[in-house]
């Protein structure tokens, strides 16, 4: 027992023998000179910034002053984004207050020089560009103005690219054949030139409230009930040569909600949206 005590006390004796250090040198360093000391860590406050907000998404839509290009540049603005407009006609002839908000554009697809300009900033596009007429005409406006435009898009950046195209109606394909050939060579350049994102929409009979001069046209009165009963007829889509007459028709505003969605909504999938997927589209929420 004293053998314990008397190595604790050598202990202690010891450890009181080493030097104290200066309480002054606990927040200093030792320099590597031994006449300087380094002065103590300073932290300087970060200055603040200012960055610009992200940019607003600039939407051009070809052919806005028509039936469906006018629901899409409402539905667009309605969305916060930045719209634009090119036809050859220019401005629109609606006197409604959104029309105002929308940047007009006149120029002819046919010329692509003539879309420069309305490209720039723009990050989607929305063609509802179509028409009829004789079998070479359809193929032009049809085909070739859209094929233009989707490679003048492609070479200025674009990201998306929305076509609205047509659905197939079978027999009523060969009696205006210039129609869909057209159609269907402006899809393949879209999904050519923009694989990850073109979104083409096949809709059938588009309805709604057609202004014709100073006319309205309630479409609506005969869509909207076909919609409904053609819905419950899906699988008479599968007949022979007729089954695509019963094509259910869809609301113009659904094929602008869909539109807008698929030309800013970078998750939306790549490819064709029939009519059904059109309208199952139209229905879910928007984030």
């Amino acid at each position: 027992m004293k053998a314990v005590v008397s190595r604790l006390a050598c202990s202690k004796s010891s450890l009181a023998s080493f030097p104290k250090i200066s309480s002054s040198m606990s927040w200093r360093h030792l320099s590597t000179e031994s006449n300087k000391v380094d002065e103590p860590f300073k932290v300087e406050e970060a200055e603040t910034v200012n960055m610009p907000p992200p940019p607003t998404e600039k939407l051009l839509v070809l052919g806005g002053n028509g039936f469906v290009g006018s629901h899409v540049c409402k539905e667009a603005l309605n969305r916060g984004l930045v719209v634009a407009s090119l036809s050859r006609s220019g401005r629109s002839s609606l006197h409604d207050a959104w029309a105002n908000d929308v940047t007009w554009h006149q120029g002819n697809l046919l010329a692509p020089e003539t879309l420069k300009d309305a490209l720039t900033g723009v990050t989607s596009v929305i063609s509802c560009v179509g028409g009829f007429g004789s079998n070479s005409q359809m193929y032009k406006i049809n085909g070739t103005a859209n094929i233009n435009a989707i490679r003048a898009a492609s070479e200025q950046g674009v990201k998306r690219f929305v076509y609205i195209s047509a659905a197939d109606f079978g027999v009523v394909n060969y009696l205006i054949q210039g129609y869909y050939e057209g159609k269907r060579a402006a899809e393949t350049e879209l999904l050519t030139k923009f694989p990850y994102g073109g979104v083409i929409l096949r809709p059938g009979f588009i309805y709604g409230t057609r202004r014709v001069g100073s006319m309205k046209i309630p479409l609506g009165v005969i869509g909207s009930p076909m919609e409904m009963i053609f819905q419950r007829t899906k699988p008479l889509n599968q007949l022979p040569l007729v089954g695509p007459l019963f094509t259910p028709p869809v609301n113009v505003t659904a094929v602008a909600k869909v539109a807008v969605r698929a030309a800013t909504d970078p998750v939306f999938p790549p490819g064709i949206v029939d009519v059904h997927g059109i309208l199952r589209h139209s229905q879910q929420k928007l984030k």
